[in-house]
């Protein structure tokens, strides 16, 4: 039952979050950023964010400083607009997984262009 609320919390903070950070922050260091996934901690302390960010390591490295910057915001933002006892702490994270799959594919791909 807990885990059931943990995933819709996690749920409706994803689309919170993508709404706060395409629309209220204004760090120029926050470029395209997409919240990929939420991991919310069952007793709805802990939260995971996983984005993606369009760019280099050098600008990932930035968006990530510009989050880290706006954790405070986001967070009160989050808890005013989900109805919760407390707010999960945040944690961002990148999602490795788009470009592992990219990665994957471009591999299949040359082996597929090899094989013909």
């Amino acid at each position: 039952m807990g885990n059931l609320r943990a995933n819709r919390v996690a749920e409706q903070m994803k689309k919170e979050l993508g709404d706060i950070l395409s629309r209220k922050i204004k760090d120029p260091r926050v470029g395209f950023v997409t919240v990929t996934d939420v991991e919310v901690s069952g007793d709805l302390q802990l939260s995971t964010v996983y984005i993606s960010v369009l760019g280099d390591d050098e600008k990932k490295q930035d968006t990530l400083q510009g989050l880290l910057k706006a954790k405070g915001f986001i967070r009160s933002e989050i808890g005013q607009r989900i109805r919760l006892r407390k707010t999960p702490e945040l944690t961002f994270e990148f999602d490795e997984s788009i470009e592992y799959g990219n990665r994957i594919e471009h591999l299949l791909a040359d082996l597929n262009d090899k094989n013909q």
